[in-house]
């Protein structure tokens, strides 16, 4: 019956039991506990539990510790840990012979963590302690795999301190656990101090430990620990197996470093291990992301020739592969080889996040093609991927294609959501076609689609670029009428708008208002609003405002110091923009080519020729080079009949600008 049990033929099992009861044989507690065992592994659990509780007395035996351990077990694999524990209660209540031991307690322990009940599990161990039953490894370990799989990593340390003061000592099961969850939350270097200790008390890591730290390092990207690790590992005579080189080829492969992932691939073979398809599929998506598609299909080919069999993932990669690259034949080819072997081919969800990617790199002519070769395998275009093609043509300044696309949308019966109307309202708005917008927006309305905070924002956006401020404050107001909830976003938008058309005393109003609601304002509001107060020369509540930025717990960025330092400049406070140039040094801020540009042009127009040149001196060519209207300006101050041509030895590098003559 035991032999039965191990072969996962339970039914044989109790066709033997039946066969021994006939032979007119006396069970014995041995017997009747594997009997118990037949019913737990057939999945009758409650004929276990009626013969526990009535049916082995009819046959004299006494149940003990081990019989109802079985039948607690697989109470709780069935997921039924709260009958476990009722009929754990119910024995300790009547007293008698059977006295449960630490294995029948940690087994519903585990069973309720299983089941997500960590208080009942806490509970339980706690009547456990008091019952003077001593926890053991398994204990221990299921209280730990439960608090890291819930991320109390502080309670999981706490408890596998309180482990080993009591003398137990984890096993790999235990640090695995540990490590495992550290790993899951980006701390692999923790992980790494629990390995080093573990390591330490003379444990010897398996390779399922190894694995885990090592896909934690791979995770996070520190290639250098991992494959210091992987060298460890094998220095101590573990053998890596296919899973460990799987995580050295997808590691390297996601950085894009090929030629190292190459490496492992062949040191794999060399050591006898085969690769399987889901290494094949890691080194064939990136390929395919690196745009190397030749090499892409030999991995292919060579991976049929060894008998291994692509699967969905793979001819995803290299379809999109293919997609991305305008090969819409090969993407054909391999569909119509996918459908062939029954596999399902890519939905519309796929393509719509194609057509997302190239309408977004500005590749809409080739989003149109994958669009059509869509339909013309049978998917069905939904909102989404309408939408995307519609922004694509937006966003390139097609709009009468943009509401071609609408239209077959229509014909094709999907409607238009706000989603939709908000992306050509936005095409409209950066296209300078604010009427079409409103007029888009009307039809909207009509159609009775609630507009979101996009839409709002999408066409105020639009009427302060085209210096329609009386209709966007006009739209504004409508809003607070109609109970729309004006959010921060936009906010912003009308601040930003109002400066940008001369109103920045309103724009300074109306921030004064919104600071008084007590709305936690971010940089980008503080940046438009410190700006506002230059231009009105209030440059003491412009200093203020800034100092605010890191009394409120935000941080300055690039664009709040050149706000700054261009104004500071603008008036002529040229030692104070550069104090405000060091303070953002020092935060870790560098100043781009941009910023720096500014500042040469502003100290040309004032005639600060030897510290322009001392900004002049930072351009490298690489992170940091002369923009046209700089060298224009130097052109222009510097050339033959140029106001500072007296001057230009004051600049300390040459600049060959005009024929002959050079700015040196």
């Amino acid at each position: 019956m035991d032999s039965c049990c191990r072969a996962c033929r339970p039914n044989l099992g109790l066709a033997f039991f039946g066969r021994f009861l006939r032979t007119g044989l006396k069970a014995d507690q041995i017997v009747a506990s594997n009997l118990l065992k037949c019913l737990c592994h057939a999945k009758r659990t409650d004929e276990a539990v009626n013969m526990l509780l009535h049916r082995m007395s009819e046959f004299g035996c006494v149940p003990n510790v081990i019989s109802y351990s079985i039948v607690l077990k697989s109470l709780c694999d069935d997921s039924r840990s709260q009958q476990a524990l009722d009929l754990l209660q119910m024995v300790r209540k009547e007293g008698g012979a059977c006295s449960f031991n630490v294995v029948a307690y940690s087994t519903v322990i585990h069973g309720f963590f299983k089941e997500g009940e960590v208080s009942k599990a806490c509970d339980l161990f706690h009547e456990m302690m008091q019952q003077g039953i001593v926890p053991n490894v398994v204990t221990y370990s299921s209280i730990i795999d439960a608090l890291c799989k819930v991320r109390a990593m502080d309670k999981a340390k706490l408890v596998l301190q309180q482990m080993v003061d009591n003398g137990v000592r984890p096993n790999m099961y235990t640090w695995n656990s540990f490590m495992y969850s550290l790993c899951k939350n980006g701390r692999s270097k923790e992980a790494a101090e629990f390995f080093d200790s573990m390591t330490s008390k003379g444990l010897k890591p398996n390779i399922i430990v190894y694995s885990t730290l090592l896909h934690g390092y791979a995770t996070e990207g520190c290639l250098a620990d991992m494959i210091n690790l992987f060298n460890s590992m094998e220095g101590n005579g573990i053998v890596a197996d296919c899973n460990v080189f799987n995580i050295l080829i997808d590691a390297y492969a996601k950085c894009g470093m090929m030629h190292e992932a190459m490496l492992i691939f062949t040191k794999m073979r060399e050591q006898g291990v085969s690769p399987n398809v889901c290494t094949y599929a890691t080194v064939i998506a990136a390929l395919c992301r690196m745009g190397r598609l030749s090499d892409a299909m030999g991995k292919l080919n060579k991976m049929i020739a060894t008998g291994l069999q692509p699967d969905v993932a793979i001819y995803t990669s290299l379809i999109q592969g293919f997609c991305t690259h305008g090969d819409l034949g090969k993407v054909k080819e391999l569909v119509s080889e996918m459908m062939n072997k029954g596999m399902p081919r890519p939905n519309i969800v796929f393509f719509s996040s194609v057509i997302n990617s190239l309408c977004k790199e500005g590749r809409v002519t080739d989003a149109h093609s994958i669009f059509d070769l869509a339909i013309n395998i049978g998917e069905r275009p939904d909102v989404i991927t309408f939408t995307s093609l519609i922004d694509g043509y937006c966003l390139v300044g097609k709009m009468d294609k943009a509401f071609k696309v609408l239209d077959a949308m229509v014909s094709a019966g999907i409607e238009p959501d706000v989603y939709t109307y908000t992306t050509l309202l936005d095409g409209y708005s950066r296209n300078g076609r604010i009427d079409d917008g409103l007029t888009l927006f009307s039809e909207m309305m009509h159609n009775k689609i609630k507009p979101t905070t996009a839409t709002h924002g999408t066409l105020l956006n639009g009427l302060f670029r085209a210096g329609r401020t009386a209709s966007a404050k006009k739209m504004i107001h409508e809003m607070i009428e109609s109970g729309t909830t004006v959010s921060l976003s936009i906010y912003a938008i009308i601040l930003e708008g109002l400066c940008r058309n001369n109103c920045a005393d309103e724009a300074i109003t109306l921030f004064q208002k919104v600071r008084a609601m007590n709305i936690k304002l971010d940089v980008a509001i503080l940046n438009t609003m410190i700006n506002a107060m230059f231009k009105v020369q209030r440059r003491e509540e412009a200093n203020d405002l800034f100092a605010s930025i890191s009394a409120s717990g935000l941080v300055p960025n690039a664009s709040t110091y050149r706000t700054m330092i261009t104004n500071l400049l603008k008036e002529g406070l040229v030692e104070e923009a550069e104090n405000m140039l060091s303070s953002m040094e020092k935060s870790c801020c560098a100043p781009d080519s941009r910023l720096i540009n500014d500042i040469i042009r502003i100290l040309l127009e004032q005639g600060e020729v030897v510290k322009a040149g001392n900004y002049m001196s930072r351009v490298d060519g690489k992170s940091i080079s002369l923009e046209a209207s700089t060298t224009s300006l130097l052109i222009r101050l510097f050339s033959r009949e140029g106001k500072y041509r007296e001057k230009i030895k004051l600049l300390p590098v040459k600049y060959p600008f005009f024929g002959g003559a050079t700015v040196e």
